[in-house]
């Protein structure tokens, strides 16, 4: 087992315990090294087996899954897996989880003590193998600011509607709090995001970045007219495309099948923007595994007049999406997380 992924496992249920266990163990290459019932015991058992990654559930006595994530990215940084309840109140608490630095999340299917876990055993499989190649930024951790570069924007006919979206998944909630915050609400644009996210969560993250930002950030609606100054999170679940309306531009929300496995998907939000040649689109690839929104990128450069921004490696919590995107050499600017709000303000 030498090469094997070391696993500490935690939650307060004794059964979530040994089904999450004996779940990660059936795979060859994953092997749990202990388990932990609450946060206190989870920071002693880091120290004393060091596990390359750690699965935490949100809400547990003693110390709660957040209290302990909070205490480990300080001290003793480990990639972290959360396993949350979808209530709104376990949206809201695995959102801030990610903002503290845990990788990603899985959901329980039916509440804090899941009979049918096994629903989600390939999802915990997949995200414990990503969270051990996963970037783990400590929590005080600020990067560096550096000059922009001094790129020259093409001004083919920059003087059309403009639309800025951004396709984002692994490390996402994390990567928008330092992007969407520090934009202008005299933004003269809509901005249009796909976060690979399940129903539920995606009000939750709408909700958040709208109590930290000038810009109004809502959950897009079917029909909703896109605004300057305003941002619309696809919802989990849905598909949002643009389509045009007279002089307006309006989000149409749909169930076509996922692509990719993601519903939203980004290149389904690239591809609708694509066939409208009278708008001026940013688009921006941020953190994430996969490869998603890079066919609909292809296609807004083919037809439409379209600059490109990608995360920079270093600012990545997975640098899967950005560099499948920089790979079709389409890319007109990479970037690290904090230089992206300068970017698009630059180019509106």
């Amino acid at each position: 087992m030498g090469n094997s992924i070391r696993v500490l496992v935690v939650d307060d249920s004794a059964f979530m315990r040994k089904v999450i266990s004996d779940m990660l163990n059936k795979y060859p290459g994953i092997q749990v090294i202990g388990t932990a019932r609450n946060g206190q015991e989870a920071l002693k058992k880091r120290k004393e087996l060091r596990p390359d990654v750690m699965t935490l559930d949100v809400e547990m006595p003693v110390m709660n899954g957040l209290e302990t994530l909070k205490q480990l990215m300080e001290e003793d940084p480990c990639p972290t897996v959360m396993v949350s309840s979808t209530t709104k109140q376990g949206a809201e608490n695995t959102l801030l989880a990610m903002e503290y630095g845990a990788v990603d999340f899985v959901t329980k299917p039916s509440g804090a003590i899941s009979l049918d876990i096994d629903k989600v055993e390939h999802q915990i499989i997949d995200k414990v193998i990503y969270a051990s190649k996963a970037k783990v930024i400590r929590k005080e951790e600020k990067n560096v600011n550096r000059p922009l570069s001094n790129r020259v924007v093409p001004q083919k006919k920059m003087n059309q509607k403009k639309i800025v979206a951004i396709g984002i998944s692994t490390g996402g909630p994390r990567a928008l709090k330092e992007v969407i915050p520090k934009l202008q609400a005299s933004i003269q644009a809509p901005i249009v995001i796909v976060q690979h996210m399940p129903a539920g969560f995606t009000l939750s993250l709408a909700e958040r970045l709208n109590s930290l930002s000038d810009i109004t950030v809502k959950e897009a609606r079917d029909g909703d007219f896109l605004q300057n100054g305003t941002a619309y999170v696809a919802p989990g679940g849905f598909h949002l495309s643009i389509k045009k309306k007279g002089d307006a531009f309006v989000a149409h929300l749909h169930t076509e099948e996922p692509r990719r496995g993601h519903r939203p998907s980004v290149d389904v939000l690239y591809e609708s923007l694509a066939e409208i040649p009278t708008v001026d689109t940013v688009a921006v690839i941020m953190t994430g595994m996969g490869a998603d929104g890079t066919e609909g990128l292809i296609k807004l450069k083919k037809t439409s007049n379209c600059y490109a921004i990608a995360e920079a490696e270093k600012s990545c919590v997975v640098f899967g999406m950005p560099k499948a995107a920089i790979r079709t050499n389409l890319v007109d600017e990479i970037v690290p997380v904090e230089e992206i709000s300068r970017c698009i303000e630059r180019l509106l």
